[in-house]
Order: C-alpha cells, then structure tokens, then sequence
C-alpha cells in the first residue's frame, strides 16, 4: 500500500525508552514494504504524556505504542479504547484517526498468543490448566489472550495475593488464585507455564519454582526477551519441555498497530527475529 503524499511516522513513548527495540523492528517494516516513513522512540516523563499524545496529529504521526509507566494513565488522554484495551486495563497502542481524536487499543494478548502459537503451533489454550506467574500488566494480557481462546483452567500465582485476587476478579473467567507457597504444587497436570514477573531479566535474581511436579509434555514461556533465555526457560530446556521467550509476544503485537496506521499486515519472518535477537 503507497502513501505518495506524506512521509509516515510513527513511535514508542516511555520513560525510559531507549533500550526499546521497537525503532528497529518497526523500521525494518517500513524498508522491507518499500515506504517513506520512521519510527521513532519518544522519552515522555510521566507529566509530559497528555501533551507527547494531543501532539500526535499536529505533527503527522499516525499513533505510537505506549511502554511502563504510560499504559495504565493514557486511558485519561485517548477519546476512546477498544475492548481489549478495557478488560485489560492497559494502552499498549494509541491510532490517530482521520478526524485528528485519539483511540487506544491493547495488542499484547494478541502478541502473546500468536508468539506462542508461532513457536508452538499444535497449542490450544483448551488442552488442559495453564499456570500464570505474575498479577501485573503482561499477566492480565496473558490471562485475556487465554480466556479469549478457551482456557478452561487458569491458576494464578503472585506474590502479593491480594493483588492477585484483585486481577482475578477483574479479568473474570476461569482465573483461581493461589497463594506463593502453593506455586510449585500449581504445576502438576499444568500444560503451560507462563512467567510474567520480572524475576530472570537482566539485574533480577531468577524466578524461585522447582518444576518437579510440570509435566513433561507442558509448554513453559516467559515474557522476558533480554535474555533472550531466562534461568527459567534454561531449566525447562534442560527438562525437555518446549520453551518460549518473549521476543515473539513484542514481534507479534506490532503486526496490528501497523495494520490501524499504514492499513499493511506486516510479516514477522526469521530475518527479522534474527536481527534482533543479535542485539539481545
């Protein structure tokens, strides 16, 4: 699809944002379907998001993803947000549409899912309990992209409980909430782990679980994606159960941004994996 009349752009506003590896993928895009255009990250502090947002349509740009700690306070700044966006809680895309308003949506549960499916294409998310570490944001994309698809047994663990029943209540469905003593029981009969916390990034000690009681045919992924294999996915590797980090949730989620702002679906081809996992 041709846009002979502008230059396009489009960006990632965080505070920080500059380890995003976003530009890069996004950019590859624009140079693989032969477009003018950029894309760009945008440092926004906190105080500064509502001005960064009304700014979008004066200075031609057709949106921009949202990065911590902007996904939660845009909904205050958008004139509308999908559904998704609304059962999630979080911003992670802002479309500028014709008439210059701003409408927010949610890609990641999207991203998750097509990553996982990506990497494991026989998965269902109904072949059996899947087993949720974490109550933040990517938790609550997790747990939507799960339920949307047919999960009958989902079993959350954090360790602050309480914010755990609180995103269990939220996201409604078939979430029941275990406390942190019980995670390493929570995996027997699971067929599929997901590590939403912090713990194995890079300056985090690793994700305290024994995977014991997971069965060997369970899927275990992580959404970390620096590094590109977390002591968790290490340890599963090692057990022999198919791994998944989160290069492919952050690959996945771009493909719908760009189809609301260029109208182009995207392909995400080993190339593009390949680059950049050479950064990570």
């Amino acid at each position: 699809m041709s846009h002979p009349d502008r230059f396009l752009l489009a960006g990632v506003m965080g505070w920080p944002v500059m380890h995003s590896r976003s530009p890069m993928l996004h950019n590859y895009w624009f140079r693989a379907h032969d477009l003018a255009g950029t894309y760009v990250p945008l440092a926004i502090r906190p105080e500064g998001l509502e001005t960064a947002l009304r700014a979008l349509p004066a200075l031609g740009f057709s949106g921009c993803n949202l990065t911590i700690p902007h996904k939660e306070t845009a909904f205050r700044f958008v004139d509308g947000v999908d559904d998704t966006a609304r059962k999630i809680g979080a911003i992670s895309c802002v479309v500028v549409r014709p008439d210059g308003s701003l409408f927010g949506s949610n890609n990641d549960s999207f991203g998750f899912a097509e990553g996982l499916l990506e990497a494991c294409p026989d998965w269902r998310a109904d072949a059996g309990p899947a087993v949720v570490i974490g109550a933040g944001g990517a938790a609550r994309a997790v747990i939507h992209a799960l339920t949307t698809r047919g999960a009958r047994d989902i079993r959350l663990v954090n360790r602050t409980r309480a914010r755990a029943e609180t995103l269990g209540r939220d996201m409604g469905g078939p979430v029941t909430v275990l406390g942190w003593e019980d995670r390493d029981a929570a995996l027997a009969g699971a067929t599929l782990l997901v590590n939403t916390t912090s713990q194995g990034m890079v300056g985090f000690p690793p994700l305290d679980l024994r995977l014991d009681a997971l069965p060997a045919n369970a899927i275990v992924a992580d959404a970390i994606y620096i590094p590109g294999e977390t002591p968790l996915l290490a340890a599963a590797r090692k057990r022999g159960h198919r791994t998944v980090n989160g290069l492919g949730m952050l690959l996945h989620q771009a493909r719908p941004a760009w189809r609301d702002w260029f109208g182009v679906d995207p392909k995400v081809t080993p190339e593009l994996r390949a680059m950049i996992e050479a950064t990570i």
